[in-house]
């Protein structure tokens, strides 16, 4: 699965390894009392907050090594600045507050762009494109948000797709918030719930739990992730080369066949 997203962002010309230099003039424009490039290299590490159990994006391998796109990104980033990394698993809950508190000094987190969250943050142009769905039961009809009426969802807490289905089902339906990913995918499993919200990949992991008993139903949105930095950046500094236009073979991606 990481390998399959990694070869598609090659196809799709993100270099990686040119990411830190591209983000580099957005970090240097951190406040004082945030952590600049330069107390990153005079300290010799730069603490990067990623999730901690959201393969293919942010996860921790079998050999206790953070590993994931997220992480190549953050190596190169770390690497442009000619100091060390330390990773910070996060729950997706605790990404804006660990950043903004200087716990970590940026953020490669799977973060979606919004324009809630930009009020908290800011961030780099967008290095990846991440479709959002309903996932459930083949068996189950599910087409639209009212389809889902009656229904116990599941959704990492504070994640972009709690808001967008505690928004399209209103009082229809109860909505359970897990602290990640990984409590989420096993809620479906365990029958905690009957259906969940995620990512593109959440239907190759179900598939890897329940071999042909989840898909995608519909989707929700489709939003890009960015670095995440502190809000304080200064005008001129966004990087020149824009991630965007390089991002968007992630979102036609290979995903488990929508059923229902």
């Amino acid at each position: 699965m990481i390998d399959k997203l990694r070869h598609a962002l090659r196809r799709g010309s993100v270099l990686i390894a040119a990411a830190g230099a591209m983000l580099l003039p957005l970090v240097a424009a951190f406040p004082a009392n945030a952590g600049t490039v330069e107390e990153a290299k005079a300290n010799g590490k730069v603490v990067i907050g990623i999730q901690g159990d959201n393969a293919p994006w942010g996860f921790v391998n079998s050999s206790g090594v953070q590993d994931g796109l997220d992480a190549d990104i953050g190596r190169a980033f770390a690497k442009e600045l000619g100091v060390e990394v330390e990773f910070i698993p996060l729950a997706v809950a605790n990404r804006i507050p660990s950043l903004v508190t200087g716990k970590v000094d940026v953020l490669f987190a799977t973060m979606g762009m919004t324009a809630e969250r930009a009020k908290s943050i800011q961030y780099s142009k967008p290095y990846a494109g991440n479709v959002l769905s309903i996932y459930a039961a083949k068996t189950m009809k599910v087409a639209d948000y009212k389809d889902l009426a009656g229904l116990t969802i599941g959704v990492p807490k504070s994640s972009a797709m709690d808001t967008a289905i505690t928004a399209g089902v209103g009082d229809t339906a109860t909505v359970l918030r897990f602290d990640d990913d990984a409590a989420t995918i096993q809620a479906l499993l365990a029958g905690q719930v009957q259906v969940v919200g995620g990512n593109q990949f959440y239907g190759d992991r179900l598939d890897a739990a329940s071999a042909g008993t989840y898909g995608s139903k519909f989707d929700l949105k489709t939003l890009y992730n960015g670095a995440g930095t502190r809000l304080g950046e200064k005008a001129g500094t966004r990087p020149s080369t824009p991630f965007s236009t390089r991002s968007r073979p992630m979102a036609n991606m290979p995903r488990s066949t929508p059923s229902g």
